[in-house]
């Protein structure tokens, strides 16, 4: 097993997601965890798996000798970790022959920056033998090593204001963070060029050279285009006919590169909201970073100045709350579902979180001290649909107050 540990893993913060895995791996013979570059799944597994074998396809060597004799790289283990295991997606059948055979303690961990779902053949290759897990960037909690705050509680019927005091604390200002991103590498980076510099690397080295690797792309200049008319729009509308008309690139393009990004788990689609189940996979669906920062970067904001004037300061906020209700609602058992709704009249709520038959929903204001003005959508939202527990106004100030016997108002940073 690799016992060589970097820094980032001497400063290792818990992870979340460790609750869900840690039952999984005693029920299910292969676990699967993907996310993006640099989100820390290496780092976790290496922590939190210390009795696994660690074999990263990074390495080529492991490359090679996975192409020609798979099983030798676990022989003699019955504990495995696959990091990048997309490199080498021929080693699956392997690993479905370990799992079928007379050995029944064989568990298998393996780990991809490509979302494995999207990659034709993997999930039909693992059918009934795997459990799936997507690691985000962190949330506030995991970075200041505190437990889930307010989100589950927000579920719960007889939801009260002295659940909100075990959390309340200074407020947090979202700025600094919108900016510098939720990438574990970036916590000890603070200065603005530093953090600039950063995510400049990480496009050049991850972006560029694992979309080249998954497929060609004919330009790079245009990839970057789509990168940057993609970053301006989070938190709004796909329309992908208008982002090849602003970048003058072919509509035909701009889809592969918005399928690689999704692919690569950089960019995320969340569907519109209706309560005829049909009706939802034929509108046009809402487009989010996985990490505000890399959009405030592509965009062209590269310091905290210029983005505070920035018009899109709003969806940026609502990219970060994004993340932090992805987390979150993935961590629930089944996972809720997150769709954003808008009537034909342009009414909209920001998000629609379900659960089973159960609804919250979720309005985000840049705003230090929501009103009830703030809330006219969400309620009117709750009349029509019965089934919505509450609705929440996420808001970038301190107070936790209630706007409406079915609405209240809460920091951000209390999710």
């Amino acid at each position: 097993m690799n016992n060589n540990y970097s820094s980032s893993e001497l400063n290792y913060k818990k992870r979340l997601l460790l609750n869900n895995v840690l039952p999984a791996v005693k029920s299910f013979p292969v676990i699967v965890i993907t996310g993006a570059r640099q989100v820390g799944k290496s780092t976790f597994l290496k922590n939190e798996f210390k009795d696994f074998k660690y074999i990263n396809f990074d390495d080529y060597s492991y490359q090679e000798q996975a192409k020609k004799d798979p099983a030798s790289l676990w022989k003699d283990y019955n504990r495995i970790i696959i990091d990048e295991v997309q490199k080498v997606p021929e080693v699956l059948n392997a690993v479905k022959l370990a799992v079928d055979g007379s050995d029944r303690n064989m568990r298998f961990i393996l780990s991809g920056s490509s979302n494995l779902l999207l990659m034709k053949n993997v999930s039909e290759t693992l059918a009934g033998r795997a459990a799936y897990f997507e690691m985000q960037p962190m949330v506030y909690a995991e970075i200041q090593g505190k437990g889930e705050g307010l989100f589950a509680h927000l579920w719960k019927k007889d939801f009260n204001l002295k659940t909100a005091d075990n959390v309340i604390a200074a407020q947090v200002a979202p700025l600094p963070l919108i900016f510098r991103g939720f990438m574990p590498p970036l916590l000890n980076l603070n200065g603005e060029k530093e953090i600039v510099l950063w995510w400049e690397g990480y496009t050049r080295t991850y972006l560029e050279r694992d979309l080249r690797e998954l497929s060609q792309i004919e330009s790079l200049i245009d990839f970057r285009k789509v990168m940057a008319s993609l970053a301006l729009r989070t938190g709004n509308l796909l329309n992908q006919s208008e982002i090849a008309r602003d970048s003058g690139i072919s509509q035909s393009s701009v889809h592969r590169y918005i399928k690689l990004l999704e692919i690569s788990n950089i960019i995320k689609q969340i569907p519109a909201f209706y309560s005829n189940k049909i009706k939802r996979i034929m509108k046009m669906p809402k487009i989010f970073f996985v990490d505000p920062a890399l959009s405030v970067y592509l965009a062209g904001y590269y310091d905290t100045s210029h983005l505070s004037e920035s018009r899109e300061l709003g969806s940026f906020f609502e990219t970060m709350v994004y993340l932090h209700l992805k987390v979150y609602s993935e961590l629930m058992t089944p996972k809720s579902q997150i769709f954003y709704y808008k009537t034909t009249a342009g009414k909209e709520v920001d998000f629609i979180l379900e659960h089973g038959r159960e609804i919250v929903a979720f309005e985000v204001k840049i705003s230090d001290n929501p009103v009830f003005e703030d809330a006219k959508n969400i309620i009117e939202f709750i009349e029509n649909f019965p089934n919505a527990i509450r609705g929440v106004i996420v808001h970038s100030g301190n107070s936790v107050k209630w706007l409406h016997s079915k609405v209240i108002a809460v920091p951000w940073w209390m999710l």
